[in-house]
């Protein structure tokens, strides 16, 4: 028995639909007040990947072992259209499980987000757009070693780890912020200036990939603003090290603390949606 059900569905965003893949326990482990939902948004630079990387990557077993409803969203790639469509795409997402929360069966106080590389920049990005907004109510946040900062930091700088590199981020940054003059905070998260108000957080990164130092800085920026915030740090691991080599020792123990770390946050951590 696998543990789950998956559903494909379409639902509307900006000028289209979108392709959403919901992701059920076979058997509720608790009840729908209970049960807590993650929106997981997944990597690739901005400008590649799909929905369906999350049989590989972490939130699955958020399903099968913790019986959370896990909806993944395949937004908009910059290679079809730059920002804010990815954007756009992952809020009208977050929106949905929001307004759908009774036909998924979960405690609308509870609904995280979450996302590994381009899609823990989404989810900085749209923990800051829902908050100026208004319009969802985000209870915790998981962007592993998100991509957040167009400009070089001491780690993106001359980087030449495998997998992800200065010259690969560069150009998946041009594609991304393609036409725009100023980077607003909703494309760029590490140019935010407000981090108050915003969702516990838990990551990981290596501290040899091109992400690392904005990853700290970020949530060092949280904890500055009074946000609860955690991050763990893996030496010489390169970009996505726990997807390539999830059967490491090292890699078993990083996804054991980020499950021990959901488990935590599922228990301690509420956002109550406005009634207005």
């Amino acid at each position: 028995m696998k543990g789950y059900t998956v559903e494909k569905r379409k639902i509307p965003s900006t000028g289209r639909d979108i392709k959403i893949l919901i992701f059920r326990p076979t058997a509720a482990k608790k009840e729908p007040s209970k049960t807590p939902s993650v929106l997981w948004i997944h990597g690739g630079g901005y400008a590649t990947g799909m929905a369906e990387m999350a049989y590989f990557s972490r939130p699955l077993a958020l399903v099968k072992k913790y019986g959370a409803v896990v909806v993944c969203v395949n937004y908009r790639l910059s290679i079809e259209a730059p920002y804010p469509a990815a954007l756009e795409d992952c809020h009208a997402a977050l929106c949905w499980v929001r307004e759908h929360a009774a036909e998924l069966g979960i405690n609308d106080s509870q609904i995280m987000v979450g996302g590994e590389s381009a899609g823990g920049g989404l989810t900085a990005a749209l923990c800051l757009y829902a908050r100026d907004k208004g319009s969802v109510s985000i209870a915790y946040q998981m962007p592993l070693y998100p991509m957040l900062d167009d400009r070089d930091t001491d780690s993106s700088r001359d980087n030449h780890a495998p997998v992800w590199n200065t010259k690969r981020n560069h150009a998946a940054w041009a594609l991304y912020l393609k036409g725009l003059a100023d980077i607003p905070p909703y494309a760029a998260p590490a140019r935010a200036a407000d981090y108050t108000r915003l969702p516990p957080a838990y990551t990981f990164v290596g501290d040899i990939e091109p992400f690392y130092c904005e990853t700290l800085r970020y949530i060092e920026n949280l904890r500055a603003a009074g946000v609860e915030a955690k991050v763990d740090v893996y030496r010489n691991w390169f970009h996505a090290y726990d997807m390539f080599f999830p059967f490491k020792k090292a890699a078993k123990q990083a996804i054991r603390e980020f499950e021990a770390q959901f488990v935590y946050a599922a228990e301690h951590y509420f956002a109550p949606q406005s009634k207005a």
